[in-house]
């Protein structure tokens, strides 16, 4: 099974991997798998994220993430949590493995991968 359709499954079954729908289980979740792939599995996510959005940002993908998943909720990146709803949580974290699900998909092709990466360097070199 291939990391995308993994993490198919845990996005459509997370109860069965531990997950519990906070945001910040999620992304311990994630952080651990990609240790154990020693940093592959989320090489470029944020870089990729930053591209989606079209501007450059020093966050980190866990807040990129957060930030466009809420976006009227104060203040920016991990702070946000202390001032959400379980819905709101819960939409930031379908959020975050939907766009992780779509990110492997470019993470798996080599051209896209360079494309993406040839616009990461031309946002910031202007």
């Amino acid at each position: 099974m291939n990391d995308r359709k993994y993490f198919e499954q845990v996005a459509a079954r997370p109860g069965l991997h531990g997950l519990d729908g906070s945001y910040r289980a999620t992304v311990m979740f994630l952080t651990g798998f990609d240790q154990a792939r020693s940093g592959g599995l989320l090489r470029g996510f944020t870089e990729w994220l930053v591209v989606r959005k079209g501007e450059c940002s020093g966050f980190g993908w866990q807040a990129l993430v957060l930030d466009e998943a809420l976006p009227d909720v104060e203040p920016v990146g991990w702070n946000k949590l202390d001032k959400v709803n379980p819905q709101q949580e819960q939409a930031a974290v379908d959020l975050l493995l939907t766009l992780l699900i779509e990110f492997l998909a470019v993470r798996d092709d080599v051209m896209a991968v360079a494309s993406m990466y040839a616009q990461y360097h031309s946002l910031h070199s202007s």
